[in-house]
């Protein structure tokens, strides 16, 4: 897969080392040459310039790219890239860093995005995860925002424990798409039964949240 990666800060970086590390080919731009001489990242493909000027997205083949990944500390900058990528060079697929959860409703379809990570929203949700057993976590906002990846931990005395998956009137517009349990990821069938502990993954939409908390309450 074809990977331009936009900044090569701390996140863009390790995105890139790790996409790499999976065989991918990535190409990242940065504004800053010394990042290169700084990066231990092997087997990238750099470009030095700012992604937001076409001149320069274009010296990296936008239009040869499978996802473009927007990851620099700027939201202003990762949705113009988004956008660009979308409009000018038909990429596929678009990932976006969202910096400040406030300008989280600006990175829909209408910029390009087709994925937002929040990343103080995610380590928000990752710390609640750790923590809030028995409450649904948002974890991603998918793309254009009309859906969203979240979890719950099922508590050691809930009242769903022993139902089977069929046995569950799941809320409309609800899939429940992994189980994790002891740390091993389980596709659910509608024959599984749920146990205490189990870490349930659902996408829903953002209206949707509140059923699935009105169901596990």
């Amino acid at each position: 897969m074809e990977v331009i990666v936009v900044g090569a800060g701390s996140v863009g970086s390790s995105s890139a080392r790790e996409l790499l590390s999976h065989g991918h080919r990535v190409t990242i731009i940065d504004v800053k040459s010394e990042t290169i001489s700084r990066s231990d990242i092997q087997g990238a493909h750099w470009v030095i310039g700012d992604a937001c000027e076409l001149s320069v997205l274009r010296q990296a083949k936008p239009e040869q790219a499978d996802v473009v990944v927007a990851a620099s500390g700027d939201d202003k900058a990762n949705l113009v890239v988004s956008l660009l990528a979308r409009s000018e060079f038909g990429v596929p697929r678009t990932v976006a860093r969202v910096n400040n959860p406030k300008n989280e409703w600006l990175f829909d379809e209408a910029w390009g995005v087709d994925v937002a990570v929040s990343t103080p929203r995610l380590m928000t949700a990752l710390v609640e995860e750790a923590v809030e057993v028995g409450d649904v976590v948002r974890l991603l906002t998918l793309k254009t925002g009309s859906a969203t990846l979240v979890e719950y931990t099922v508590p050691q005395d809930h009242p769903i424990i022993g139902h089977t998956i069929d046995d569950v009137q799941w809320p409309y517009e609800t899939t429940l798409t992994a189980i994790l349990r002891d740390g091993v990821p389980i596709t659910p069938t509608g024959d599984q039964a749920l146990e205490g502990g189990d870490e349930l993954f659902f996408i829903t939409t953002p209206q949707r949240e509140d059923d699935l908390r009105a169901l596990f309450s």
